[in-house]
Formats: structure tokens, sequence, C-alpha cells
């Protein structure tokens, strides 16, 4: 039986202060599963690829990499934000690794559940999604936001699983299939569900982060979801038409009690019309319809226009 090669992807964006920590956990880990025998030593890889960071992370990244044949390293040409940097990695291990694990930077993914992840592999499963299964290391507001987020996820449709972010494994033969997908505004964790495979889950407790701070803003939180959104379902759009049909029928039907009352009784009925409150409410609705729309619009801009999704730099430690 060949022993698969395994490549773990980490992206990274201004790491500096957390990611020789980091890095020595990863190689410690993946020497403990080589000596295991369950992933070839000569050719598994811990892939770091910056994403345009402005401190020195591409400095450490090449200070690893040639201080030991683990590490390799790949560099973006600017900032093109964590899916595109973590797709970049994939595309490059696609045709050099059996297997890949995903996993952030920071520490917080547990990864002394990398072992289960490649024994679910070996048991049929293409797809290992890392699932968390608390939330304490979030704030609050983080924490009630993302189960607010994917209960409306799961409303509009979509496929994404529940609590797991992108610490996953993939096989080759995923990442083939995901090669073919070619939208420019990537989701990954509404993309994989979508390719299929036989997939399975394991169950880990996020860490608190080693050193530095996040850096997902909440800009950026909420940009990621609504690129989530409006990646994977139109169901927005036809709230908004649902919405106008209502509105459209129900001015009919008061417009005809309206007059049906004045013949009736010869009073004037409720004026309508001087119920500003309907009218700033009506207003807000169709301005957000606007909105949502032209996000669907804009993304079929970018789309048309086939821009590459991530440019690679430079490189080290790579064939």
């Amino acid at each position: 039986m060949k022993i698969p090669v395994l490549y773990i992807i980490v992206p990274t964006y201004n790491e500096e202060k957390v990611l020789s920590k980091t890095a020595k956990i990863f190689a410690d880990k993946l020497s403990a599963i080589i000596d295991l025998g369950c992933i070839d030593r000569d050719k598994s890889r811990i892939l770091f690829v910056n994403d345009g960071s402005n401190d020195k992370t591409w400095e450490i990244i090449k200070e690893l990499s040639q201080a030991s044949t683990f590490f390799s390293g790949i560099s973006l040409s600017r900032n093109f934000g964590h899916q595109s940097a973590l797709l970049a990695g994939l595309m490059y291990a696609k045709d050099k690794s059996d297997i890949t694990i995903s996993c952030d930077a920071d520490g917080q993914d547990d990864i002394t559940v990398i072992d289960e992840m490649i024994k679910k592999h070996n048991d049929g499963a293409e797809v290992v999604y890392g699932v968390r299964n608390d939330r304490d290391t979030d704030s609050f507001f983080k924490k009630h936001t993302a189960l607010l987020y994917y209960k409306i996820m799961k409303l509009f449709g979509s496929k994404e699983v529940y609590n797991a972010a992108d610490f996953r494994l993939l096989s080759r033969k995923v990442l083939i299939e995901l090669s073919k997908f070619n939208e420019y505004h990537l989701y990954l964790r509404g993309l994989i569900p979508l390719i299929g495979f036989k997939s399975d889950t394991v169950y880990y407790k996020r860490q608190k982060r080693i050193e530095g701070k996040t850096k997902y803003s909440l800009i950026k939180m909420l940009s990621l979801a609504m690129n989530g959104i409006t990646n994977h379902t139109a169901v927005p759009i036809h709230f908004f038409a649902f919405v106008g049909g209502f509105i459209v029928a129900l001015t009919f039907v008061l417009g005809i009690i309206n007059i049906v009352s004045k013949v009736l009784s010869g009073n004037y009925p409720i004026d309508f019309s001087k119920n500003y409150f309907i009218i700033y409410v009506l207003l807000g609705m169709i301005l957000l319809g606007i909105g949502i729309i032209g996000e669907y619009i804009y993304k079929i801009y970018i789309e048309v226009k086939r821009r590459p999704r991530y440019i690679i730099s430079e490189m080290i430690n790579c064939d």
C-alpha cells in the first residue's frame, strides 16, 4: 500500500509574532505522524502561503524553509484575501500530495486531531471537516453572531457544515474537482460541500491565539458572510420579489376597501398615504432590496472579467 503524501496548508497574513512558535508545533506534529508510518517521510510538507503581508512574515517563512525541508513557502504579489491564499496553497499541492490539511497559522486549530483525520481518510472519507464543539474562546458578540449566521445559511438552503471553518482534510480527488470551479469570489466553506464525495467529521476544541491579534475584523467577517450568502443562494432576491408582490397585492386590496367604504358610508376612511412610518419602512426595504440585487450584479461584473484569483510572486523550497 502506497504511503500518502501530506501537505499542511497554512495561509498567513501579518503573523510575524506567532509564526515561529506555531511552525515548531506543526513540524513536531508532522514528524510524529511520519514516525507512525502514516505519511511519506520525504515528500510531505508544511506549506505556508504569504498573503501579501506587510511585516516580516515572508522573511520568517524563508528562514524556516532554508532551515528545514519540512517547510515550503509561496508568497502572493499582494493581499488577495484568506480564501484566495488558501486556494493558492491547495492548487499548488494538488499535483504533489495525496491529501491536504488546511489550518490557521495562529495555533487555534487543534492539530492533535490530524491523526484522526488521516484515519477517517484511510477509512474512505475524501473530505474530513474539523468541527468546533464549543465557542468558549469567542467573545459574546462573535459567538452569537456566528450561530445566527449558520442558522441563516441553513434557512437559505446552504450545504455549509455547521461550526466548521477552514480546518479540513481534502483528498487529491476532491482537489482535482475543486480546480474546475472558476469563480473569482471564493467561499470554500460553501463550495467544498457542493463537490460531494464521502465526508466525515472530527470534533475539536478551538484554542486561544498563541500570540498577536485576529486578522478578521468585523468588516471582514461581514464581507465573508455576504460572500457566503450571495455565492450560494438566490433566496434574498426571491424574498424581496415576494415582499414586493405582497405589498402590491395589499395596496390593491386596501384601495378596493377605500372605494367600497366611501361608497357605502359616504365617510372617508383612513388615509394610508399619511402613515409615514409605513412609507419609511417600505422605502428602507426597497433600498435594501436594490442593494442586495446590486451585490449580485457586481459579482457578475467581476466574474465576466475573468481576473486571476491570486498571483504568485515568489516561492521557496518548492519544486
